[in-house]
């Protein structure tokens, strides 16, 4: 099982950071072709990043790429480039329709079979990060069988917007509600825009409890220093554990003796609420198991 509560962002074009990023304990690191790297820079850290999927992945780590747009013309060639056993996954950048999850996953399996890699091996994220975008979220979702996850491009949904970035992030909570929502719906997981502000950890924490709280299981990051707190966030504690198994434990006897809910600690349990809790123990499993 892939952990995805933490996704670091990796500039595909900085050799020096493409050699540190084995050391830092985010559950992904996403080497980006995208964002970070300039037009001109393209080809290049193509050639760093492919090499880069290599070591890492020898190293133990769980590796995706962030590819360029399909309507960049970009994503063939960054395809081709980083398509090698080992590569966990793929963020295709700036998805605004169903039209270009399909290509990517036929540009996927083609290069699956030409490497020796099983095809569907390698999962897709998609960002969504225009109201277009937006708008086909649904369509989009059901678009291919390796689909795992919709990211949420914050600063990218804002420009197409017209309006700023905050630090309390009101501009996000309609489209962080429909991307999870939508998420949901398709049995796919929701993750959260990264943080830009390096220093502010407190507004980091917040941002992400924001968007647990619209369900979303995690959320990409631009800096190691941001691992620690999103993380946290986006894990069961020890309290919560204890009490999901205390729940489950009482549901289970209730079952067992054919009643459809219990009380717990003055509270009512019912199918729901135990589902939820079992979740948090498999999460905790998960965990301890990485």
């Amino acid at each position: 099982m892939i952990l995805h509560r933490t996704l670091l962002f990796v500039p595909g074009s900085r050799q020096e950071m493409l050699e540190k990023a084995a050391k830092y304990p985010a559950d992904i690191l996403c080497l980006d072709l995208e964002e970070s790297v300039l037009p001109e820079e393209k080809s290049h850290a193509r050639e760093l990043v492919q090499a880069a999927i290599g070591s890492l992945t020898q190293a133990g780590r769980t590796v995706h790429v962030r590819v360029n747009s399909i309507q960049s013309g970009e994503t063939p060639e960054d395809i081709a480039a980083i398509i090698q056993p080992g590569l966990a996954g793929v963020l295709l950048a700036k998805t605004e329709s169903a039209h270009a999850v399909r290509e990517i996953d036929v540009l996927l399996r083609e290069q699956e079979v030409a490497h020796d890699v099983k095809p569907g091996t390698v999962e897709l994220i998609v960002a969504i990060e225009s109201a277009r975008g937006l708008l086909r979220c649904e369509e989009i979702s059901a678009a291919s069988s390796r689909l795992v996850a919709l990211m949420l491009g914050g600063e990218d949904f804002a420009f197409d917007m017209g309006v700023e970035r905050t630090r309390d992030a009101h501009e996000l909570t309609h489209v962080r509600s429909e991307v999870g929502v939508c998420a949901r719906a398709a049995g796919l997981l929701a993750l959260d825009t990264p943080w830009a502000d390096i220093e502010d950890i407190d507004g980091l924490v917040t941002d992400a409890e924001r968007a647990r709280a619209l369900g979303f299981s995690g959320k990409y990051v631009i800096h190691p220093n941001h691992i620690e707190p999103v993380e946290r966030v986006f894990s069961p504690n020890e309290a919560g554990i204890a009490y999901a198994r205390k729940l489950l434990a009482a549901w289970d006897e209730a079952v067992a003796k054919g009643d459809g809910a219990v009380q717990l600690d003055g509270r009512m349990i019912d199918r729901p609420i135990a589902e939820r809790a079992r979740r948090v123990i498999e999460q905790a499993e998960a965990i301890a198991q990485a």
